[in-house]
C-alpha cells in the first residue's frame, strides 16, 4: 500500500464577524513566535516545543507556505476590527476517507474573548476541505478548549493520551467528532 501526502490546493481565505482567517505570512514571525513560546500555549498542543528554539517558527511558516504542505494554517487576524494581527492559529489536516483533523490556540491575551468559537465556526461553515467528519483532540487539562468544540456541536468520541513536546510526557486527550452536513 502506498501512503502519499496529500496536496492541498491554495487556502482559501475565510472571513467571520470580527476576523480574517489568513494563510500564514513571512510577515506573521515575530507575533507568531512570541505567542507560541509562551508556555501556556506550548503545553495545550502536541507539537510545539518549549522552549521554542530559534528559527522553529520561520520553518513552521515555510512549511504552511509549501505547495506540498499537509495541512492549511490559518492566523486568527483581528486587524480589520482593532484587533491584533495574529491572535492564534486555527489548522485543518485532511485525513482519508473525507475526513480532517482540526487543530488550534489562541494567545493567553486573547483568551475567553470567543475568538476560538468564532474561527471554529467559520472554517465549519466554509468546510474548505469538503469533509464529511472533522476530529479534534485536547487535553484532558484544557476544560476551555473542550467546552469550546461541544460548543460547536461536536461529540465526545472517547480518551487516549497524546505525546506533548513541551510537556515531554504523554498527556491524556478527549477526542471529539463532528459529522458534517451532507
Amino acid at each position: 500500500m502506498t501512503v502519499t501526502t496529500p496536496i492541498l490546493a491554495d487556502q482559501p481565505v475565510l472571513t467571520s464577524e470580527r476576523l480574517v482567517l489568513r494563510p500564514l505570512q513571512k510577515s506573521d514571525s515575530a507575533l507568531l513566535a512570541m505567542h507560541s513560546g509562551d508556555k501556556r500555549v506550548a503545553e495545550g498542543t502536541r507539537s510545539i516545543p518549549h522552549p521554542l528554539p530559534p528559527g522553529a517558527t520561520e520553518q513552521f511558516i515555510e512549511r504552511a507556505l509549501s505547495p506540498k504542505r499537509d495541512e492549511d494554517v490559518w492566523v486568527m487576524d483581528g486587524s480589520a476590527t482593532g484587533s491584533a494581527h495574529v491572535l492564534g492559529l486555527l489548522s485543518l489536516k485532511p485525513l482519508d476517507r473525507q475526513q480532517s483533523q482540526i487543530g488550534f490556540w489562541v494567545a493567553p491575551a486573547f483568551w475567553n474573548a470567543g475568538y476560538a468559537s468564532e474561527a471554529l465556526r467559520c472554517v465549519i461553515k466554509a468546510n474548505p476541505h469538503q469533509s464529511r467528519t472533522l476530529f479534534a483532540e485536547v487535553f484532558q487539562d484544557n476544560t476551555a478548549s473542550a467546552h469550546v468544540l461541544t460548543n460547536a456541536a461536536f461529540d465526545y468520541l472517547g480518551d487516549a493520551e497524546a505525546y506533548s513536546v513541551a510537556r515531554r510526557a504523554n498527556v491524556p486527550t478527549w477526542t471529539y467528532l463532528r459529522r458534517m452536513s451532507a
